[in-house]
Formats: structure tokens, sequence, C-alpha cells
């Protein structure tokens, strides 16, 4: 038995997870969790079981984003009469692409009209969906939206820092591997000088360098160096066919150069379990799951009402909202209400509920973020370099570039993700004008392509979520404290009135998110209305 803190007795779960979250962080941290039975990916089941609703009973919907048309579409179905405002003229909310031929307009006035050609796209909002999101995958199943692979990580893409290798960007793969095989080679050099004598036993020991030699493509001697890591990180000429088919192994880049790199950040996201394989995208743009989650509703939607009243009594619910075409003020009235309008926005209307839920709305800011759709003329990333998808990095503003999962090796246009924006440069790139804000990530991205980049651009699109009209911002930012305070508040019914949305959740920013928490509203909601 070992000894710990002088204690016969090994250590707590408790202490395993700090030691884990202080090496590793909160990502490696989340998944020893999940391992360990503290904490799960999605919690969705299936679909509710609402029945016995009481005939007649009627529910307002306010917002036709997936939390809000998912509510209307399971209490529709349990035998609710159920109406959505909407104060767009289409249904999905923040699950949307901007296709050829459209025009979307920001707060301020500034209006684009796209360019793209047939069948390219941008997402402004949701891009990807991970393989543990069980609820999206289950209604897009059941509403018919096709999917394909999202390509997350890809080992031919770029990776820039303006502080290493003379800003010139390198492989993701030959970073990934140098870094790993220099960490293996390390790790190797604390066993052979008994660094990890107190803690491993000498066969644990032998099996863990032998596990570092293979992980680290280290040589006999423990070593990183030129030969083995070619396996990873690519040859100088790679193997071929005929009398010049050997492969000429290459130099692994130094350590120095590999840590200026600052790659484990690009690592250490592509772990992280919202990011891992297997994820997808629609075929078509993530707008086609609003689309089909519209079909399902299309007869329960009012768009172009914009909501600026909720008042609730004993008796029941009414929202006065204003036609967004003619301006005219009208009425709509229910039992009960299912709100998922934004928090941003609904801290802004007059809303009859407890202080507790008003102070609520009012604790949660929403974060930025800037995407800015690139239309090449030609797919010269796959063409010229082989990249097939996946993401490439830089430490400058635009934080990285995305090349298109769908339509690989065609030989049309395609759009490139050409900024991703957060934090002081997603304000940065909203106080640009849109055609602005193409133009530096037109020159931020020209790092990774230089003399293709700016040559083969055609037209670009970029929205910045701190003006979109119906959200303000990208989505809610919780922390430690305004959850502990609020969350629980946020999310309970409120004599008539529920709210719903992802952020009222623990997956925020994602659908799953969205979908989980409206799940949950309706079924207290409907277990509410049967008890009145």
């Amino acid at each position: 038995m070992r000894v710990i803190d002088g204690l016969g007795r090994g250590p707590t779960r408790r202490e395993v997870l700090h030691t884990i979250g202080m090496i590793g962080g909160a990502a490696t941290l989340y998944q020893m969790m999940t391992v360990m039975g503290h904490a799960a990916e999605s919690q969705f089941t299936g679909p509710p079981n609402l029945s016995g609703a009481r005939p007649g009973a009627t529910v307002l919907v306010l917002g036709a984003g997936l939390a809000g048309m998912l509510a209307a579409y399971e209490l529709g179905k349990a035998g609710y009469t159920v109406r959505i405002l909407e104060y767009n003229n289409r249904p999905g909310g923040r699950n949307w692409s901007l296709y050829g031929g459209d025009t979307y307009t920001e707060l301020g006035g500034a209006t684009q009209k796209v360019g793209f050609a047939q069948g390219n796209y941008l997402n402004p909002g949701p891009w990807r969906i991970p393989y543990h999101h069980r609820t999206i995958l289950h209604y897009c199943k059941a509403f018919g939206v096709a999917l394909e692979p999202f390509i997350q990580l890809n080992h031919q893409a770029l990776v820039h820092s303006s502080k290493a290798f003379g800003g010139k960007p390198q492989r993701y793969r030959e970073l990934s591997s140098d870094f790993e095989g220099n960490v293996a080679e390390l790790l190797g050099k604390a066993i052979d000088n008994k660094g990890l004598d107190s803690v491993m036993t000498a066969e644990d020991r032998d099996k863990l360098k032998m596990a570092l030699r293979e992980w680290g493509l280290l040589d006999k001697d423990m070593r990183y160096v030129k030969g083995r890591p070619s396996r990873r990180r690519g040859y100088e000429r790679p193997p071929g066919g005929g009398v010049n088919a050997a492969p000429i192994p290459n130099e692994p880049f130094a350590f120095k150069d590999v840590m200026d790199s600052g790659i484990w950040r690009t690592v250490a996201q592509h772990m992280q379990t919202d990011h891992q394989t297997t994820m997808f995208q629609p075929v078509g743009g993530m707008g086609m799951i609003g689309k089909a989650f519209g079909r399902q509703v299309a007869d329960k939607v009012r768009f172009g009402a914009k909501v600026t009243k909720i008042d609730q009594d004993a008796k029941g619910v009414t929202v006065t909202y204003t036609d967004v075409a003619s301006g005219t003020v009208e009425t709509a009235t229910a039992d009960y209400c299912v709100c998922t309008i934004p928090l941003g926005i609904l801290s802004q209307i007059d809303v009859t509920a407890s202080d507790a839920l008003l102070n609520a709305i009012a604790a949660v800011p929403y974060s930025n973020s800037v995407k800015v759709g690139l239309e090449m003329k030609t797919r010269f990333w796959e063409e010229d370099e082989a990249i097939y998808g996946g993401i490439s990095y830089t430490d400058q503003e635009i934080a990285q570039i995305s090349y298109p999962s769908g339509g690989m090796h065609s030989s049309g246009p395609g759009v490139i993700l050409g900024a991703y924006t957060f934090g002081p440069a997603s304000y940065k790139f909203a106080g640009m004008t849109p055609e602005e804000r193409v133009a530096t990530a037109l020159e931020q991205g020209a790092v990774f392509h230089p003399g293709k980049y700016k040559e083969q651009f055609s037209n670009g699109v970029a929205v910045a979520w701190s003006r979109v009209p119906f959200t303000l911002g990208c989505c809610a930012q919780w922390n430690e404290a305004t959850r502990k305070q609020h969350y629980q508040t946020l999310c309970a019914v409120d004599n008539r009135l529920v709210l719903a949305g992802e952020h009222a959740s623990y997956i925020g920013c994602w659908m799953e998110g969205a979908l989980l928490s409206s799940l949950d509203a309706i079924t207290r909601l409907h277990k509410r209305a049967l008890e009145a």
C-alpha cells in the first residue's frame, strides 16, 4: 500500500481529480470526471413523454430558434395549442447560413449583399456538431437533415506564430510530432534519472519507457532524432515507386522553436471533448437544421413580430408585440409562455416576473464573436497543398481560418472561414465596417497562402454578433459566481413563464444546450399545467 501524506491509504478521487486539474487543465479534468462518472457529455435520453394535456390549453413560444421550435413541436404533439412569435422573417435564430443572393443588415444599418456562388455559404453561428450531442443528432435524423463529416483536425493544416520560424507557418503534423517527441524524451530522461521512483514501480517504469518510445517515436536510446519521427511529421522525400522510391526522412525542428510556436494550445483544443472526432455538419449549410425545424412548426409561427412586453397574472400570459413591417401593435394571450429570447434582448423588454428572475436575466452578459467568409475562385488549398478541410491557426487577430468540409475535390469556388474572433479582437472587428473586416481578414490570412490568398479572392461577408439585431451578442457567458446565484432561478418556472435556450444550460454556446434546456423547460411547465 502506498503512503500518502503519512497515512496508509491511496489517493481519494477528489485528490486525483485535483492533481489532474492542476497538471492538465480544465479540459483534461472534465475528461477524467466523465470517466469517473462525475460529468456527462449530453443528458439526452429521448423525446419527452408529455401526456394528459388539458383540452384547450394554450402556450405562447417567444422565439423561433431551435429551442423555441422544439418546445412548440413537442408541446403540439402533447395536445397544446401553440403559437410562436419570431422577430426575424425566417426560422432558426442563431442557426443560420448566408447564401449567395441573401441580404443581411446589422445594427447600425450596414447592409451586405452576399455574392457567393450557388451552393456556397457562411455559417455565422454554429458550424459543427460533436458526435455526443445526441439531442441535435436525434432531431436531425427525425426531421430529415442530411449530415456529413466536419473536419476539425487536419494534420496537413498550418500553425502560424509571429514569434517562431521567422513568422512562417508550419504544418500541424510537424509541430505536434516534434512537441510530443521532445516531451517523450524529457519524460524518458526523468525515468532514467530516478525522477519518478517515488510514484512508480520498476515494472511500471519499464512499461512507461516502452510506451514513450512508441508515442514519441524515440530511437533505441530514447532520443527524439531524425529518422522515426518522419512516420508522423512527414518526409523530405516521401516513399515512391521505382528506382528512387526510398523515402528520405526530414529534420525535426529545434525544440525551442516548437515551444515558441505555441503548438500545445492547438493540440489541446483538438483534445477537448467537444472538438473530438467524429464531428458533423449539415449538407448545404447549418441553416438546413433551422429550415427543417421550421417545417415542423410552419403553421404555428408568426414572423416579423417584435416582442415589447410580457405580462402575466394568475389567469394567463399576455404578450405585446409590434409587426416589424407595418409598425402595428398587437397582443397575443395564452395560458403559459415559453420564452427563448436571448437575455441581452429580454433584459430590455418589460417583463412581469419575480424580482429574482429579473435579476437573473440582467446578470448574464453575452460574448462577442466575428466570422468572416471569404469566397475563393478555386480551391487552391486542396489543389496546391492537399489540405482537405480542417483549421489553420494564427496568433493574429483573425485567430484561425477553416477550410470547407463540403464539396471537397471539386473544381469550383469555395468559401474559407477567414476569421473567427473572440475577446478584444472581436470588438475591434465589430467596430469596423463589413468591408474593412473582410479586407483585414484577407490581409492576415494571406500569411498561410502567400501568392494565392489575395489573388484568388472573389467576395466576402462578415458578421459581428454584437451587432446582430436579434441577439446583440454571441452566447451567454456564465461564471461560477453568477451560476451559483442565478442559474436555478433562471431555469425555474415563474408563475406561468419559463425560459429556455443555451443560456439556461451547462452546454452554453452549443445547439445541444439550447435543445436540452427546451426539453427540460417544457417538461416542468407541463407538470405545472397538470397541477394547476
